[in-house]
């Protein structure tokens, strides 16, 4: 795993100075402070949990993977944190730019903070205006599982928010199970794989000769044989007037 730069240089993410293969998936990790976006991001790259992390950093992190047999790499951008205020949602503006950047958005709260869980349909809001007529997928998860004594939000609540916004709903702990982070990554990736695949090479030059306008078109039945007739016509004419 590389870490490459912090969200002040995001723009620079699309052109990294090692060699990267064709295909590059970008993911956005976004959700309130403390819920463990920088643990969920390390374990699904790396496998290990670290528990302490310098808080809203912003940190862009980069690792090639195999995805459907095929090499691509994965840049995630873990997010500041955003809060709620009395006045509404406040975040960061570089929550913004991840959100315009990435082809997904990971939206993501703690089961053991009620306010984490209540800016999701505000931040699911902020993707929609953001991507505009192209909305990335949006995936929703709930970390923490494994702290049941300080749960404050009910597991039936997660799966009926995701329902309402229409996404793909997982209930994980990035502490105590690296499988569950890792599924719910990597069907993500695999979604956003599918959808980049290039078109077969037949579909490809089967619609460039449709918009060819070299090709002749065929000719009518019709008109070759209102030709075939002309030309026996003339024909007999002719030998009638030699016969003549």
């Amino acid at each position: 795993m590389r870490l490459i730069q912090n969200m002040s240089t995001i723009a620079e993410c699309t052109a990294p100075e090692y060699s990267v293969p064709n295909r590059v998936i970008k993911i956005a990790v976004v959700g309130g402070s403390g819920v463990g976006k920088t643990a969920l991001v390390v374990r699904f790259l790396t496998k290990r949990f670290i528990g302490d992390y310098e808080r809203n950093a912003g940190n862009l992190y980069s690792r090639e993977v195999q995805v459907d047999g095929d090499q691509v790499t994965i840049q995630v951008q873990d997010t500041p944190g955003a809060e709620m205020t009395d006045n509404g949602i406040s975040l960061p503006d570089h929550v913004t730019c991840s959100i315009q950047w990435a082809d997904a958005v990971v939206l993501v709260y703690s089961v053991t903070d009620r306010r984490s869980f209540e800016l999701i349909d505000q931040l699911h809001q902020l993707v929609i205006r953001t991507g505009g007529i192209s909305v990335p997928p949006v995936i929703l998860l709930a970390n923490k599982a494994d702290l049941l004594h300080m749960r404050r939000v009910d597991s039936e609540q997660g799966p009926l928010l995701a329902g309402t916004l229409g996404c793909s709903f997982y209930e994980v702990s990035a502490s105590e199970d690296y499988n569950q982070v890792h599924g719910a990554f990597h069907r993500l990736c695999c979604q956003l794989s599918k959808q980049q695949q290039p078109p077969p090479p037949a579909a490809t030059a089967a619609a460039e000769k449709r918009r060819s306008p070299l090709i002749p078109r065929p000719k009518s039945p019709n008109m070759q044989d209102l030709k075939r007739r002309f030309k026996q016509a003339l024909s007999a004419k002719v030998r009638t007037v030699t016969s003549v």
